[in-house]
């Protein structure tokens, strides 16, 4: 018989590149664009239709929240919506760090004693 877990289910691999992204503090989308590209050394390019429809559902499900509107200095003065974690998105992270941190442990011991 198998036995359900009460761990929420993975984050889907643009959450959890986003949650990433903010936890070293808040961004604005072109902000968590290049910081997931250097978070994953050019392996994952998020393009803005995943990147602001994974933010839409994200805010809905209390993940992250909007900042205030305020001026880039490096990016031509616009007006940029800056997004952090909630309290909710710091702990789905840590959630799925901690699922990542089990998957390689038991690789790891498979690796070493093959198993």
């Amino acid at each position: 018989m198998a036995v359900k877990s009460t761990a929420p289910p993975p984050l889907t691999p643009a959450v959890f590149h986003i949650l990433l992204a903010l936890s070293q503090g808040e961004r604005h989308g072109y902000g968590i664009m290049k910081q997931v590209e250097a978070d994953s050394r050019g392996a994952v390019a998020m393009g803005p239709g995943t990147l602001y429809g994974s933010i839409k559902r994200m805010i809905e499900a209390g993940l992250i929240q909007e900042c205030d509107k305020r001026v880039d200095p490096e990016m031509d003065d616009e007006r940029r919506i800056y997004y952090e974690l909630t309290p909710a998105g710091s702990a789905a992270l840590a959630v799925e760090l901690q699922r990542y941190r089990d998957v390689v442990a038991v690789a790891q011991i498979r690796i070493v004693y093959g198993h």
